[in-house]
C-alpha cells in the first residue's frame, strides 16, 4: 500500500522511535530525526533519513511533528526549551505535533494547551499498543485524544503506522486509554509469566502453551506473542519494564486522585518495583521470568 507523502519529524529515535521513523521511510514519507543519542540518528540517517541537530531543526520545516519519549518532563524539554520545536516554530494552525510517548492524561492537556498558545499547532495526544514489531509492519493499535479536526488530520501519518486508530476524546483521551492498556497488559504479562512456570514446574512443555489454549477463554495476543518468549526465556528487546513501571506509577497516581480501589494494579506495581529495584529495569519484559530464580542472569 502506498500512502501521500509527507513531511514528518521524529523527536526521540530509541526503540520506538525508530521503529516509527523505519516505517515512515519505508511507506515513501520524508522524515527529519533528532535524538541525543547521535549513533541512533546516524543508524536511520543510512536508512534515508535526514538528521536534525535539535528538536526546533527538526520540526521547523515539517508539517508533523512525532514525539516518541520518556516521560512528560522530556516531552516538555522537547517542545518549549530553548532548542524545542515551539522556539522554531511559527504560528501556523496547519502544523500537528502528535506525541506517541506515554505520559500522564493531565500534563498532556497542559502541554498541547501551551503548544496551540505558542504556536497554534494542533496537538494530538497518541499513544500506542503493539511495541515496535507492530510499528514496523504498520500494525499499531493507537488511542487518539484531540480535537476532532486535529485527529483526522493525524491520519495522514498514523495510516501509515496503524492497524487500529481510534479516537477516544478530546486532549488526555488518549493517555487515559493508554493507562487502561498498560493496566490490563501487566497483568497479563505477570499472569503468562506464571502460567508458563507452572507448566514447566509440571512437566509441561511451556511453548506449546499458547497452541493448546487457542480459541478458549484464556487465549489472548498476550500469550500468544510472549508465552514462547517466557518459555524459551528469549529476552530479545521488545519493551523495557522500567517503562512500565512508569506507567503503572501513572496508574496508581490517577487512582488515588480519584480514590479508586485498584488492588491488581498495586501488587502489580509492586512486582515491577522489584524488577527495577534488581536491575532489571532496562531489560525485555519477557525477563520478569528471573523473578522465579532470584532475579539471576544466568
Amino acid at each position: 500500500m502506498t500512502f501521500p507523502a509527507q513531511r514528518v519529524a521524529v523527536i526521540g529515535v530509541g526503540i520506538m522511535g525508530s521503529a516509527i521513523a523505519r516505517r515512515l521511510l519505508e511507506c515513501g514519507h520524508a522524515v527529519c530525526v533528532f535524538d541525543l543519542d547521535t549513533a541512533k540518528v546516524a543508524a536511520l540517517v543510512q536508512q534515508g533519513a535526514q538528521a536534525a541537530a535539535s528538536a526546533a531543526e527538526a520540526g521547523g520545516s515539517a508539517d508533523f511533528v512525532i514525539t516518541s519519549l520518556n516521560s512528560a518532563a522530556v516531552v516538555e524539554r522537547a517542545l518549549f526549551g530553548d532548542t524545542g520545536v515551539a522556539a522554531a516554530s511559527p504560528v501556523d494552525s496547519r502544523r500537528l505535533l502528535i506525541d506517541m510517548s506515554s505520559i500522564d492524561p493531565s500534563s498532556t492537556r497542559r502541554l498541547a494547551q501551551m503548544l496551540r498558545e505558542r504556536t497554534g499547532m494542533g496537538f494530538v495526544d497518541a499513544p500506542l499498543s503493539g511495541g515496535a514489531p507492530k510499528a514496523l509492519v504498520g500494525q499499531l493499535t493507537v488511542m487518539a485524544g484531540g480535537s476532532e479536526d486535529d485527529v483526522a488530520r493525524a491520519r495522514a501519518v498514523m495510516d501509515s503506522l496503524c492497524a487500529n486508530y481510534t479516537r477516544m476524546g478530546e486532549s488526555g483521551a488518549g493517555q487515559t486509554t493508554k493507562l487502561v492498556n498498560q493496566l490490563l497488559c501487566a497483568i497479563g504479562f505477570q499472569a503468562v509469566a506464571e502460567a508458563v512456570r507452572l507448566a514447566e514446574a509440571g512437566g509441561v512443555d511451556a511453548t506449546k502453551l499458547h497452541t493448546a489454549l487457542a480459541g478458549g477463554r484464556a487465549d489472548s495476543q498476550i500469550l500468544r506473542e510472549f508465552g514462547p518468549k517466557m518459555a524459551a526465556r528469549d529476552f530479545t528487546p521488545t519493551g523495557r519494564i522500567d517503562n512500565m513501571l512508569k506507567d503503572l506509577e501513572a496508574v496508581q497516581a490517577f487512582a488515588q486522585a480519584e480514590r479508586l480501589p485498584l488492588p491488581l494494579a498495586g501488587a502489580v506495581s509492586e512486582l515491577h518495583r522489584a524488577f527495577v529495584a534488581a536491575g532489571l529495569g532496562a531489560e525485555d519484559t519477557a525477563a520478569m521470568m528471573r523473578q522465579f530464580n532470584g532475579y539471576a542472569r544466568d
